[in-house]
């Protein structure tokens, strides 16, 4: 471990590390790394005293750590080391093994990861308004093959919205309503946890470059298993 991370730091030096340290230390792509963190729930830090620059994003050494020691990282090592089998295979033409490893890729499950990171249901409450806002956002867009927003995460979405507002209604939880320019915010009360989210208005959805869907729908996966956690409890 020592040997990864270097010589002995004192300081913000000993506390920090850029996201490309970070990478290092934990030998991982770019776009792994981003999944785990946000998996995870570790979020980049502003330090004091920012010891490479102003230019670099920076992340708690602690937080690093609590990745490295975490059975999803090895999974997604195995994912990595199992595609490049794959692209092996159609490298070389050969159909049949390539639709082969396909049909046996591994994958991962998140369950221990929200049971880690909301131990009880008040907090898994406390921490729903995200993910309530980002499922009605992907219920109201439509589905488009280059960005990777497949139909079946949209039903999914609008099932998981449709379920939520059936129990809000049912059960008479919601407390406040606001209409603005970016759609209908909602508030709700449960379990003496005031929930808020926004329901963008039912009208043809225009997606921008700028966007980044990729990171947003690493953010939905996460979120779906969060939603439907919830939903089983």
């Amino acid at each position: 471990m020592t040997n990864r991370i270097g010589k002995k730091k004192e300081g913000n030096a000993a506390r920090y590390v850029t996201r490309s340290q970070a990478i290092k230390i934990l030998q991982v792509s770019l776009s792994d790394f981003r999944k785990l963190c946000i998996h995870k729930g570790v979020f980049p830090r502003e330090p004091k005293k920012k010891v490479k620059g102003n230019h670099h994003t920076y992340y708690h050494l602690k937080d690093v750590m609590y990745i490295l020691h975490d059975p999803l990282l090895e999974k997604f090592r195995e994912i990595r080391a199992y595609q490049r089998k794959i692209k092996k295979a159609k490298a070389k033409k050969n159909d049949e093994l390539a639709k082969l490893l396909l049909s046996r890729a591994p994958s991962f499950r998140l369950d221990m990861v929200i049971r880690d990171r909301y131990p009880t249901f008040i907090d898994a409450l406390r921490d729903l308004d995200d993910p309530l806002t980002m499922v009605h956002l992907f219920a109201m867009l439509p589905a488009i093959d280059r960005l990777k927003i497949e139909v079946k995460r949209i039903h999914n979405c609008r099932r998981l919205c449709h379920e939520w507002q059936a129990y809000i209604s049912r059960t008479h939880k919601l407390r406040k309503v606001f209409v603005a320019v970016k759609g209908i915010y909602y508030q709700a009360e449960v379990d003496g946890q005031k929930i808020t989210w926004l329901a963008p208005h039912a009208r043809q959805q225009v997606l921008t470059d700028d966007v980044d869907f990729n990171v947003m729908l690493t953010f939905l996966e996460f979120y779906e298993v969060t939603s439907l956690s919830l939903h089983v409890s």
